[in-house]
C-alpha cells in the first residue's frame, strides 16, 4: 500500500517523545488515569441502569418487546459506526480533544434520553447518544497508552476495565432503586451533572494533547463508507429474519468490498487493512473480543426480563442479583490485567473464554422454577471469566501496535466490543421476534421468552469454544524480536 514508509517515518518520531520523567511525568500518568477511568465507569454505569429499567420503559411508552431491544442496540450500533472514524480522527488532531467532544455529546443527548415521550425518540436519542459513546470509547485506552510505558500498561488498563464493571455493578441497584422510587427517567437525568462534572475535571486536570499521527491527510471518503456500511451490515442483522434485514446486510457486504478496496489504494487510509494481515496478535485478540462479546452482552437483557418478568422479582432485587457479575469483574479485572504484564496475555485471556463457556452452560439451564443461587453462580462464572480475558486482551491489541497507531488500535478494541454487542443484541431481538413477536413478555408469554432465552445461551456456549481456540492460536506477545506494527 502507498504511504507505509511516510506512515512508519511518523510512528517513529512520535515514539522517540515520551511523556516527562519525574513528578511533572507521574503527575500526568495520574490525571489521565483519573480522568479516563471516570468516563470508563459513568458510561456503563447507565447502560446498565438502563438495562434493569427496560420493563418500566415498556409499560410507560408502550412499547414492544421488539422495540424495547432497540433501546439498547441503538446506542451501540452508532458506537459501532463512528468508533474507527473518531479514533484514527483522535490520532490526527488529538485524543484528549475527541475525548472531551465525546463527554459533551454524551451527556447533552442523556438528557434529551431522559426528556424523550415516545419508543421511537428514546431510539433515536440512544442513536445520537451513541456518537458520543464513540468519541469517549476510541480514546480512553488510547490516551492511557499514550502516557504509560508498557511495563505498567497491562495495570492501568486493568484499572480503567474495572472502572468499567465497577460500573456495570452499580448500575442495576442505583438504577433499581430510581426506577421505583423516581422512574425510569431519573437514570438518564441523573448522568447530566456526572457528564458535566468528567467535562469539568477534564479540563482542569487534564495537560497536553497526544496526536500520534499528527498532520496526516484525514480520509474523510473512507470513512464515510465505512460508517454505512457499519450501518447496513448490522441494522440488517439486527433486523432479521425480515426481508428488509436481508436486504440491508446484503448492501452492507457490498459497501464492505467497496471500503475494503478504497482502503487498499489510499495512502492514509483511515483504517490500516495492514494491521490485521501481518500482525497476528492484534488480528486474533480482536477476532477473541468480537467472540467474548456476541456471546455474553445480551445475557443482561435475557437475564433482566428473565427476573422480573419470569420470576417475578421487583426492580431492586432483580438489580441486586444481576450484580453478582459485574462485582467479580470489577474485583478481577485490575489483577487480571497486571498478571497479563508478567505472563502471556493469550494464557490469561484464554482460560477467562473457557470460564464464560462454562457459566453459559449453567444459563441453558435456567428455567420458572430455578434457585436464585444457582442464578447468582451462572453470573458469578461468567464474571469471572470476563474479567481474565478483558484486560489482557485489551493489553494485547495495544501493546501488538506502535504508538501512532494507538487511536486507531484502541477503537479497533472498542469497534469489536460494540460489533459483538449490536450482534449479540440482534441476535436476541431476531429470537424474541421469532418467539414472542410483537408482544410483551409479561402479557402471557413467559415460556415462549424462555424459549428464545435457551436457543440464545446454547448458541452462545457454542461461540465462546470457538473464542477459546481464536485466542489461544494468536501467539505469544513477547516472543524474542516480535515488535509493533
Amino acid at each position: 500500500m502507498q504511504g507505509d514508509a511516510p506512515f512508519e517515518a511518523r510512528t517513529v518520531a512520535a515514539e522517540a517523545t515520551p511523556p516527562p520523567e519525574g513528578a511533572e511525568g507521574r503527575a500526568a500518568m495520574r490525571s489521565a488515569l483519573f480522568v479516563t477511568t471516570l468516563a470508563s465507569f459513568l458510561t456503563p454505569f447507565m447502560s446498565s441502569s438502563v438495562n434493569i429499567a427496560l420493563p418500566q420503559i415498556s409499560d410507560d411508552l408502550d412499547v414492544d418487546a421488539v422495540l424495547l431491544v432497540w433501546v439498547g442496540t441503538a446506542f451501540l450500533l452508532a458506537v459501532a459506526m463512528f468508533l474507527v472514524p473518531f479514533g484514527r480522527a483522535a490520532d490526527i488532531y488529538g485524543r484528549k480533544r475527541v475525548y472531551l467532544w465525546g463527554m459533551g455529546v454524551w451527556t447533552v443527548f442523556s438528557l434529551l434520553c431522559g426528556l424523550s415521550t415516545s419508543g421511537e425518540m428514546l431510539v433515536a436519542m440512544r442513536f445520537l447518544q451513541g456518537i458520543g459513546g464513540a468519541m469517549i470509547f476510541g480514546t480512553s485506552v488510547a490516551i492511557l497508552t499514550s502516557v504509560f510505558p508498557a511495563s505498567e500498561r497491562g495495570r492501568v488498563i486493568g484499572i480503567n476495565v474495572g472502572a468499567v464493571y465497577l460500573g456495570l455493578s452499580v448500575g442495576p441497584t442505583v438504577g433499581g432503586l430510581m426506577t421505583d422510587s423516581f422512574g425510569w427517567r431519573s437514570v438518564f437525568l441523573l448522568i447530566v451533572p456526572l457528564g458535566i462534572a468528567v467535562v469539568a475535571v477534564a479540563l482542569a486536570k487534564l495537560r497536553g494533547e497526544w496526536a500520534g499521527a499528527r498532520g496526516e491527510p484525514y480520509d474523510a471518503p473512507g470513512a464515510a463508507i465505512y460508517v454505512v456500511m457499519v450501518l447496513l451490515t448490522m441494522g440488517g442483522f439486527a433486523l432479521l429474519p425480515s426481508r428488509g434485514g436481508v436486504a440491508m446486510l446484503a448492501a452492507g457486504l457490498l459497501v464492505l468490498a467497496a471500503f475494503l478496496a478504497w482502503e487498499r489504494r489510499t495512502r492514509f487510509p483511515v483504517f490500516d487493512i495492514g494491521l490485521f494481515r501481518g500482525n497476528r496478535v492484534f488480528a486474533f485478540s480482536n477476532l477473541a473480543a468480537l467472540i467474548s462479546y456476541a456471546a455474553t452482552f445480551s445475557v443482561v437483557f435475557f437475564m433482566s426480563i428473565y427476573l422480573q418478568d419470569v420470576k417475578e422479582l421487583d426492580a431492586k432485587r432483580a438489580g441486586l442479583v444481576m450484580l453478582s457479575q459485574p462485582i467479580v469483574q470489577a474485583a478481577l479485572s485490575p489483577a487480571a490485567g497486571k498478571l497479563s504484564d508478567r505472563i502471556e496475555p493469550r494464557v490469561v485471556a484464554s482460560v477467562g473464554m473457557a470460564m464464560q463457556f462454562a457459566g453459559l452452560l449453567l444459563m441453558v439451564m435456567l428455567d420458572e422454577g430455578t434457585a436464585i443461587w444457582l442464578v447468582v453462580a451462572g453470573l458469578a462464572m461468567l464474571g469471572v471469566g470476563f474479567a481474565l480475558f478483558s484486560s489482557p486482551n485489551t493489553n494485547a491489541v495495544m501493546s501488538a501496535v506502535a504508538m501512532g497507531r494507538y487511536g486507531v488500535a484502541s477503537s479497533m478494541v472498542a469497534t469489536m466490543r460494540a460489533i459483538g454487542q449490536v450482534t449479540s443484541m440482534g441476535f436476541a431481538a431476531m429470537l424474541v421476534g421469532i418467539y414472542v413477536g410483537a408482544n410483551k413478555v409479561s402479557d402471557g408469554h413467559e415460556a415462549e421468552f424462555m424459549d428464545a432465552a435457551h436457543v440464545a445461551f446454547m448458541v452462545f456456549s457454542v461461540l465462546c469454544l470457538v473464542g477459546v481456540l481464536a485466542s489461544l492460536v494468536r501467539g505469544n506477545l513477547r516472543d524474542k524480536g516480535t515488535t509493533p506494527a
